[in-house]
Order: structure tokens, then sequence, then C-alpha cells
């Protein structure tokens, strides 16, 4: 692949990723905001005496900009840079996991993403609402929710490696369950040493709770998935364009 089919794949993977970004921000709106609000309200009521005697402190940025222009922002820079990251690894993918088109193949990079930077941190370190959390811990709760990411990363790279190595011998598909089970495995592992953090109070609604990471996983879910398709087709299109209608036949002298 020559460096300007890798610069057309960057650019398209940044369109894709907005594309992916303006879905994912609708999802935020309607499912993640009324939980955080309800969240915030909880936290609020909790500390009522508090802000009685005059002890709140003045927002620096309103509620209001929060959850419109701040949320925008945060969540359209996210996915194109996420679309400029994935076409990157599509680069890299392409042709070496299989005899793929650039369809299935950015299905497979926008899946491997979403469970390495996603799903396997959340399932050790899940989203927590406002209200919940001990701000003393939250500096190393940060570093080891990022520490986790890089080892998923790394982690998954080294699962597709292992799983081309089998490949000659033990076929594809028999491959890609071992590749599969050492990688869950080595996650289990990871699980187990990484120290966990419960710092829900008692007083919290789980089923809040449990709406508000669900809605945060959910949005990470329609990021990657919308990537994943238009991505695919924008790339297929790129690189595998459609053949031209062959000339009309001309007629016998």
């Amino acid at each position: 692949m020559n460096i300007l089919s890798v610069r057309a794949l960057l650019v398209r993977g940044m369109l894709a990723g907005l594309a992916a970004g303006v879905a994912a921000l609708l999802v935020a709106h309607f499912l993640g905001e009324p939980r955080v609000d309800a969240a915030i309200a909880l936290e609020e009521h909790a500390a009522g005496a508090h802000h009685d005697h005059g002890g709140g402190e003045e927002e620096l940025v309103s509620r209001t900009m929060q959850a419109t222009g701040g949320l925008a922002t945060g969540v359209l820079v996210f996915g194109v840079a996420v679309g400029g990251v994935a076409a990157i690894a599509f680069c890299v993918a392409l042709g070496r996991i299989g005899r793929h088109g650039p369809r299935a193949t950015a299905a497979f990079v926008a899946l491997g993403g979403l469970i390495a930077l996603h799903v396997v941190p959340f399932l050790k370190y899940p989203a927590n609402p406002p209200a919940v959390g001990d701000g003393d811990t939250i500096g190393r709760r940060t570093a080891l929710f990022f520490l986790l990411v890089l080892l998923s990363v790394l982690l998954a790279v080294g699962a597709v490696i292992l799983g081309r190595r089998l490949a000659p011998r033990l076929g594809n598909g028999d491959a890609a369950v071992t590749a599969g089970a050492a990688f869950l495995l080595a996650v289990t592992l990871a699980y187990v040493f990484l120290p966990s953090y419960n710092e829900v109070g008692p007083d919290f609604p789980g089923q809040l709770l449990w709406q508000f990471r669900l809605a945060a996983l959910a949005v990470q879910a329609t990021l990657w998935t919308v990537f994943g398709l238009v991505f695919g087709v924008l790339a297929e299109r790129l690189l595998a364009p459609a053949a031209p209608p062959r000339p009309a036949a001309t007629a016998a002298a």
C-alpha cells in the first residue's frame, strides 16, 4: 500500500470517525445526559446542608454548557481521533489477518477497537456517574484505567500475532479460537492482579448506576459500529472501485 493510499484512508477514517461521533453524540444526549442530571441532583441533595451554609463553589463551566457544547466537542473530537487511529490500524491489518476485503477488515478493526479500548477496561473499572467515587483515589483509578487500556491493546495485538503463527498448523478457525482463549486468559490474570475499587455508597440507587454504565457502553458501541460500517464502505470504494461498464458490442459490418 503506497503513501497516497494510506493518506486517503486516513482522511476517510477521520470522516467516518466524525460520522460515528455524531451518532454517539445522539446516544450520549438522549441516554447518558438524563442519568448524569439525576446523579447530580442526588449529589446536590446530599450536599444541601453544605450549600445552605454558603460553602458552595461557583461553577467554572455551567451545566448547560457541559451538556451541549462541551459534550459535542468532546465526543466529536474523540470520534475524529478514533477514526484516524483506526484507519492506520486498518492499513496494517488489511491482508494480514486473512483474505478479507476492506469491509470485513474494517469490521474486525472496529470490533477489536471496541473490545480492547473499552469493553476490557470497562469490565474492571466501569464508568461512574457524579456522586460516586472518592476524590482521594481518582488519580490512582485513572492511572490504572489507562494502564489496563494499554495492556489490553498489547494483549490484543499479541493475540493477533499468535493466531497468525498458529494458522499454518491449526487452520484459521482453530488458530483464532486458541488466540482468543489466550487473550481471555491474559485479561483474566490482569483482572486478578490489578486492584479493584468499589466506592459506590449504600444510598446511591443501583438502577441509576447501571443505567448510567449501560449508557456509557452504548455510546462506545454506537461509535465503533458506525465507524466500522461507514469506513468499510469508504475504504472499499477507494481500494476496490466498481469495474467500468463494458463498451457496447460493435455491429458487424
